[in-house]
């Protein structure tokens, strides 16, 4: 069938005439030139890719039409033009994809059909850890290392580059996923098949909204929703509300990015904008270079918005330039933009759209800050850092406290490291770790740190040898400009020597700490401290001996190192006394943004960009000699604890089976507010006495072997038994933190997956019951995935973040939420009732249904299926059995 919306097509070079465009600018519609220029996006993919199959016209009239329909629930679809991963959740991606062909020549079909579609960019950033530090061979010692534990992945994840078409492997070693798509990935504007359009992803991974910095609107999906996403189905989602940030003024000349965000995060938590978008405009953007855009638009998760739009402007194409893109390209992607009216001058209110609400922030407001110490929406000024550690340090057990008994706040405990003696007290740095593509993207706080580090050389201050400093850019191009500019030598006197290029510490790959340390803080049970330039602060994430996690900019990580505690006033106490006994203030090194732009100027320039680009994928030797089958289908390999068939598929059938009622299902678990994704499913060390470890020791593995649970997301028999294996996981039914919880039947405290384990056997379905902003943090459908293993049939929250839910859809686990007003406290729940969820035969999107307790209470909940192909999704039992059913049915 015809696109309706064929007359709007022209060239847009009329000496290129085989270039053509979608020229919405002549649709004639004036509610066009008001839409904000995300919904634009939507808009452009709506119209393009129109034609009654993918797209239907009334879904452009209802985008056209967000203004009146932004406050309904209206489901649009949306086709992005390209999809990138990371390795946590591209071997899963592949592994389901390996096992998705299986069920397809099972039952039938072609297994060939399971193929990528659109484009799909894996770059490997996950898999090392900071095992090495402090020394020049610190990197290659790591980068060893991480092939050694992973050698069997990355040959999984080479046959997927083989047996996969439009899947390409950027190979470790390269950077961050974010960073590269950044610097290197993204179009702006698609030259293909004749046609331009906007750019537009999903990734893998929460911060996949970095890009829309740049001016390409992207965001976070579950694994299961990319996967369908790459089999060419479109994302249905709800038209969102657009939050309009409005920034003003100048950011004085000692705050940073990381200052910013922080700032920003905070305000729009407290503003509430879960699943809706933000799009920033105002004169203030304009005094925001790309990589400081790039910054605020990456941590949209940690506010909750879906997207955090930057419209592209000059700044954009200059960034463009500087990064070393085709002349040629930067022409035509200004000349398409402005042809669509999606070019924005920040300075002309004129262009400003029509918002749903508009909040505002002056950035002269903006004063140098932290966030923690376990959220990243607590943000602290630096001048109440002290106070703010102090105080919780005595309240009580929560997300500001430790409820440490007042007698014991000064303790000190005495330890020796390398023969010299040391000590510890709440509050001690051990480790500081400049990490992450939310700052290491940005030349300014990277070169500031840079700086800061040689000030405080030139005045003879050093780090505590025992404390974990760590280096680990997003990308080669930061290496080289900080050698280039002369500060890298100063940061490695101080301890902060390149040790890879990908996450670490940031997604808690922070590697062990120095046993003297460890025995130090177990022996006073201390309140020890990371301080990162990271972008999640959660309990248990960055590493299990900090209970206390401060994300700061790369300059204050490098502060709070000198420190050595965050226990300190900036503004009235010395940093540090110099080895001539001078007393040196944190003013005394700090940089200005004069001084740090100046440097920048000299030193970014696009022939780095260009130099590390060119041979990103073909660098890593070791990559290159991996050896992998060229088979079509894989072939599975029963000895192996990385990489396993997953039972999702198993009896799976051609016809669908209606959903049933959940009858008599027990509590698993009673949660509170704020479970992250890291408590539902863990990515860092697996736990010696943990489940998991239990599986991987009958295996034959050493707990050397164990790496992490990140690199183990290929065999579901781990991470069904690293499901809630959060140390930090505080289970109202213990009362405390840890990963167990009680066996209702027979009052037996034990592991969850052990619980679990026997609650399946008996044949009993199993709940969750939650609070508010339930699923919060990252992206990974292990958090979806574990839980549907365990048993879950349904999770009641208060709550729930945006990406969570959706994976507890594509894997058929009922997203439950209490009507207005309702809590589990307010119904009297105390989760050791039996619960009976009603499901009738006709269900609708967000109806409500019955909850059935068996003490003879009843009261009604809302089934979070938010629009009608979420309904189909779950009457096929999940994404992907939908994706099998329908390759099957267009296969006949």
């Amino acid at each position: 069938m015809s696109n309706p919306f064929a007359h709007i097509v022209e060239p847009l070079d009329p000496q290129r005439p085989d270039h053509k465009f979608f020229n919405l600018s002549k649709l004639g519609d004036p509610r066009y030139d008001r839409l904000p220029f995300s919904i634009r996006v939507l808009l452009e993919s709506a119209v393009r890719n129109c034609d009654e199959f993918l797209v239907k016209k009334g879904d452009v009239e209802s985008i056209l039409n967000w203004k009146k329909t932004q406050t309904e629930t209206v489901e649009v679809p949306f086709r992005p033009a390209r999809v990138i991963l990371q390795d946590f959740t591209g071997v899963p991606a592949v592994v389901d994809f390996a096992a998705m062909r299986d069920a397809v020549k099972q039952l039938g079909g072609d297994p060939e059909k399971i193929n990528p579609i659109c484009p799909a960019d894996l770059v490997i950033d996950h898999s090392i850890q900071v095992d090495f530090n402090r020394k020049t061979d610190s990197l290659q010692k790591n980068q060893d290392l991480e092939f050694e534990r992973n050698r069997e992945r990355f040959e999984f994840l080479k046959w997927g580059s083989k047996a996969f078409r439009n899947m390409r492997i950027i190979p470790p070693g390269s950077g961050i996923v974010h960073q590269v798509n950044l610097e290197y990935l993204a179009r702006v504007v698609f030259d293909q098949d004749g046609f331009y359009y906007p750019d537009s992803l999903v990734g893998t991974d929460s911060h996949t909204t970095m890009i829309d910095g740049l001016g390409v609107l992207g965001w976070g999906v579950g694994g299961i929703e990319a996967e369908a996403v790459m089999l060419g189905q479109p994302i249905s989602m709800v038209l969102p509300e657009v939050i309009g940030y409005k920034l003003q003024g100048t950011p004085n000349k000692f705050i940073t990015s990381t200052d910013i965000v922080l700032t920003v995060t905070k305000h729009l938590r407290q503003v509430g904008v879960v699943g809706k978008f933000v799009e920033f405009f105002g004169p203030g953007v304009a005094q925001l270079s790309i990589a400081d855009r790039a910054t605020i638009a990456n941590m949209c998760p940690e506010y909750g918005a879906t997207a955090a739009f930057f419209p592209v402007d000059d700044v954009s194409v200059q960034y463009l330039e500087q990064t070393g893109r085709d002349p040629e390209k930067l022409c035509y992607i200004s000349q398409y933009l402005r042809a669509v009216g999606m070019y924005r001058n920040f300075s002309d209110p004129s262009q400003d759209p029509e918002f749903t609400q508009v909040v505002e922030l002056n950035l002269c407001t903006v004063v140098p800050c932290c966030s923690g110490p376990k959220r990243p929406q607590d943000r602290v000024p630096i001048a109440d850092m002290k106070k703010d550690f102090e105080t919780c340090l005595g309240t009580k057990q929560g997300f500001k406290g430790f409820q440490v008994l007042p007698e014991r706040h000064a303790i000190s405990v005495p330890f020796q490291y390398n023969g010299e003696d040391y000590s510890l007290s709440h509050g001690s740095v051990v480790i500081a770790a400049i990490t992450s593509c939310t700052n290491t993207s940005n030349p300014s706080v990277m070169l500031g740190a840079g700086l800061l580090a040689k000030n405080a050389v030139k005045h003879g201050l050093s780090v505590k040898p025992y404390i974990k400093t760590s280096l680990s850019p997003g990308s080669g191009v930061v290496t080289y400009y900080l050698k280039e500019s002369g500060v890298m030598d100063y940061l490695s006197q101080l301890g902060f020597e390149v040790v890879g290029y990908g996450c670490m510490t940031c997604i808690g790959n922070s590697g062990p700490l120095p046993e003297p340390v460890v025995e130090a803080i177990t022996q006073g049970d201390l309140v020890a401290a990371g301080v990162l330039s990271g972008n999640r602060n959660f309990e248990g994430r960055v590493h299990p001996n900090t209970r206390a996690n401060y994300l700061a900019s790369p300059p204050l990580v490098i502060a709070y190192a000198i420190a050595g505690s965050v226990r300190i006033d900036f503004e009235n106490e010395p940093i540090a006394i110099n080895p001539q006994g001078k007393e040196v203030y944190l003013r005394d090194i700090w940089p200005t943004r004069e001084e740090i732009q100046n440097v920048e100027r000299q030193f970014v320039i696009p022939a780095m960009f260009k130099e590390v680009y060119a041979k990103i994928e073909n660098v890593n030797e070791r990559w290159n000699s991996l050896k992998s089958p060229s088979d079509k289908l894989y072939t599975w390999d029963p000895k192996s604890t990385y990489i396993k068939s997953p039972p999702f598929f198993e009896g799976l059938t051609r016809d669908l089976k209606p959903p049933q009622s959940i009858k008599d299902a027990y509590v698993l678990l009673n949660l509170g507010d704020s479970v992250t994704t890291d408590h539902i499913s863990p990515a860092g060390n697996i736990a010696r006495n943990s489940p998991a470890a239990r599986y991987l020791t009958s295996r034959g593995l050493t707990p050397r072997d164990f790496n992490s649970y990140g690199s183990r997301r290929g065999n579901d028999a781990v991470m069904a038994r690293g499901t809630f294996a959060n140390i930090r996981l505080l289970n109202k039914f213990l009362g405390k933190q840890a990963p167990s919880t009680i066996h209702l039947p027979t009052g037996e405290t034990m592991d969850v997956s052990d619980a679990a384990e026997k609650y399946q056997k008996d044949g009993h379905p199993l709940l969750v019951l939650a609070g508010k902003e339930y699923g919060s943090g990252s992206s990974r459908d292990w958090a979806a995935k574990g839980p549907f293993l365990l048993g879950i049939k349904a999770v009641l929250a208060e709550s729930y973040e945006r990406i969570h839910r959706s994976n507890l859809v594509g894997m058929g686990v009922i997203p439950l939420e209490y009507l207005p007003g309702d809590t589990s406290d307010s119904l009297g729940l105390t989760g050791r009732e039996r619960y009976t969820v009603v499901i009738p035969e006709k269900i609708t999107p967000r109806m409500t249904v019955e909850i059935k307790l068996d003490t003879g209470k009843t009261f009604n909940v809302r089934m979070r299926f938010d629009t009608d192909v979420e309904l189909t999704y779950f009457q096929h039992g999940g994404i992907l059995n939908y994706m099998i059913r329908k390759i099957l049915s267009n296969n006949c």
